[in-house]
C-alpha cells in the first residue's frame, strides 16, 4: 500500500472512530489485571473506560445516541459473579456486548459462557492491540473466539444435529429418535459396523433399525432412506 492510500485509510478510521464512541466497562478480578487492561485501551480516543470503582450501584450509564457499550470481564476462571452481573445488565441494556479475557478450553465452559451472554473470548495475556481490536469487533456485533473454540462449537452442533429428533419425521414417517440419529451416518456412507461402533450398539441392532426404517417409509435401500428424509426437510 502506498503512502497516499495509507493516509486515506488512516483518515477513514479516524472519521469512523469520531462518529462512534464505545463505553467500555472493565471488571477484573485483580487490580494488576485491571491496570493492564486500562493501560491497553485507555489511550483510544473513541473509548470511554469505566472501571469497577466508578460503577454506581452496579448500574450502567445510559448510552448516548452514537455510543456502544462493551463489558470487558478479565478473569482467570472465576467469572461467574461477573457473568451474573452482566446478565442483569444485558436485560436492562440489550445492546450491551460482553468480552471475556480468560479463554475457556472445554466445550462445557465455552457453552456456559456463551449462554451467559459472552460475545467474545480472548487470552488473558492478549496484547494491547488484540484487546483494542476485540473490543471494537464485539461492539460491531462480531463474535471473537480462537480456532480451537470454533472447532469445539462446530463439533458440538454437529453432534446436536445428529441427536436432535425431527417432529416432522416422527409424525409423517413414524421414525423414532434413534432411527433419526442413523440418517446423518447413512449420508456419510458409514457401514453397519461403523454405525454400531458410533452408538455402542451391536451390528444386528443397527440392521434391525434399518429394516424397520425401510418398511416404515417404503424404501428399498439405504440411499433411498436418505432421499426420502431429505424430501421431508431433515437434511439440507
Amino acid at each position: 500500500m502506498n503512502e497516499t492510500a495509507q493516509a486515506d485509510n488512516g483518515a477513514k478510521k479516524k472519521t469512523e472512530r469520531a462518529g462512534q464512541r464505545t463505553r467500555v466497562y472493565v471488571l477484573a478480578e485483580h487490580a494488576a489485571i485491571e491496570e493492564r487492561v486500562v493501560r491497553a485501551i485507555g489511550g483510544e480516543r473513541d473509548f470511554e473506560v469505566i472501571v469497577r470503582e466508578q460503577l454506581v450501584q452496579g448500574e450502567l450509564q445510559k448510552p448516548g445516541e452514537s455510543e456502544q457499550q462493551v463489558l470487558l470481564i478479565a478473569s482467570r476462571g472465576g467469572a461467574q459473579d461477573s457473568l451474573r452481573r452482566a446478565h442483569r445488565w444485558k436485560m436492562a441494556a440489550p445492546g450491551l456486548k460482553v468480552l471475556l479475557l480468560g479463554m475457556p478450553e472445554r466445550i462445557e465452559d465455552v457453552l456456559f459462557y456463551v449462554r451467559g451472554g459472552v460475545n467474545g473470548f480472548l487470552q488473558l495475556n492478549a496484547t494491547a492491540k488484540e484487546i483494542v481490536d476485540a473490543v471494537r469487533a464485539v461492539a460491531r456485533g462480531e463474535a471473537i473466539c480462537s480456532g480451537a473454540q470454533c472447532a469445539l462449537l462446530f463439533r458440538y452442533f454437529e453432534q446436536e444435529a445428529e441427536a436432535f429428533p425431527s417432529a416432522a419425521l416422527h409424525r409423517d414417517l413414524g421414525l423414532t429418535r434413534r432411527e433419526q440419529q442413523l440418517i446423518p451416518l447413512l449420508t456419510r456412507g458409514l457401514t453397519n459396523k461403523e454405525i454400531a461402533n458410533h452408538f455402542s450398539l451391536s451390528e444386528q441392532t443397527v440392521k434391525n433399525h434399518l429394516y424397520r426404517m425401510k418398511r416404515k417409509i417404503g424404501a428399498h435401500g439405504r440411499l433411498e432412506i436418505v432421499d426420502v428424509c431429505r424430501q421431508h426437510g431433515f437434511l439440507a
